[in-house]
């Protein structure tokens, strides 16, 4: 069976106690992560109303007086996309009308995110799309985790905090003492993610899969760049959707020698058949976080959900009292 790990962060619930302006809400993507924010953060999660019309359109609404607040609302635009974004977008409407000081949207998942530029002609630049969706529904400030590009920070009009979920990561890793570490980027794309990820790694050295893609969700890899030979290797990515690409590069490190794969990501898109190919004996372990919520149909053996609740527990927190973010990644 799978299991689920939590970051060792010390709560802070006296401070947290004795203020009365940090609200915390949250969508119905992903309650359970909420929740536990909300545990660390020592609050209740604010009442809220969530339904649909017969003709499935959305209604929300705050129960509580939240004027004059600063309110934060948990929700990762995972599947079913389109809905979870309009389930947000309508709670920052809502929170503006009910005259809140601020709204921060804090998104696990930001979904829309690998449209980040023009590849082709005539293509929409959908991750820019929603940074104004977002930002015209009224939010004050973003915080997201493991953005897809990191110039996505760059498409909003309003501050935007982005943090990692490769301390919980990194933190598990450790704790399994394992040998030869080699840090893999499964594309050249994802290589500063991998060189920032393995200098943390006990400055494990990087290796790279040089990867030519023909169409959407499908990978071909070509070959290793780096040495891989008797080692372990850690694939390092921001998010496994149909899981692919890092299948591919299991298998590749597999053929060049590599004496253990691991796989390690902070989203788990996991559309299929993703489960299928992440359990067919490519990976000792594959390793992601609970940004995204996981059903038991979607989980397997290999399988290790950590939990990045207490890092956006004190995200949030340093965000209220106007303290370094960037310092918990130094």
């Amino acid at each position: 069976m799978s299991s689920s790990v939590t970051l060792e962060l010390q709560p802070i619930l006296p401070q947290i106690a004795a203020n009365n302006r940090l609200r915390l809400f949250s969508g119905s993507a992903n309650v359970s992560l909420s929740q536990e924010v909300a545990r660390y953060l020592g609050l209740d999660l604010g009442p809220m109303v969530r339904k649909r019309f017969a003709d499935g359109e959305l209604y929300v609404q705050i129960q509580e007086s939240i004027r004059g607040c600063d309110v934060y609302l948990i929700q990762p635009t995972c599947y079913p996309v389109n809905d979870y974004l309009m389930e947000l977008l309508i709670m920052i409407d809502a929170c503006r009308r009910a005259s809140a000081r601020q709204v921060t949207a804090v998104i696990p998942y930001y979904g829309y995110a690998r449209a980040d530029r023009k590849t082709a002609g005539r293509e929409s630049i959908t991750a820019k799309l929603v940074a104004n969706l977002i930002t015209g529904a009224g939010a004050n400030r973003i915080l997201a985790m493991d953005l897809h590009s990191a110039q996505i920070q760059g498409y909003f009009d309003i501050p935007c905090d982005h943090v990692y979920g490769s301390p919980v990561l990194l933190q598990y890793l450790a704790s399994k003492h394992l040998t030869d570490l080699v840090v893999v980027s499964p594309d050249v794309g994802g290589v500063a993610r991998a060189r920032a990820f393995a200098k943390k790694l006990y400055d494990a050295p990087l290796a790279i899969i040089d990867k030519r893609r023909q169409a959407h969700n499908i990978a071909e890899v070509m070959n290793v760049i780096g040495d891989v030979k008797g080692k372990t290797a850690v694939l390092v990515d921001d998010m496994i959707d149909t899981a692919g690409t890092i299948c591919e590069a299991g298998k590749v490190l597999r053929q060049e020698g590599a004496r253990q794969v691991y796989a390690c990501a902070t989203h788990a898109v996991f559309s299929p058949p993703a489960v299928e190919r992440l359990s067919s004996g490519v990976f000792e372990e594959v390793i992601v976080t609970n940004s995204i919520p996981l059903p038991d149909a979607k989980r397997f053996p290999q399988l290790t959900v950590l939990s990045v609740a207490n890092l956006l527990g004190e995200t949030i927190w340093r965000i209220h009292e106007d303290s370094s973010v960037s310092s918990m990644f130094r």
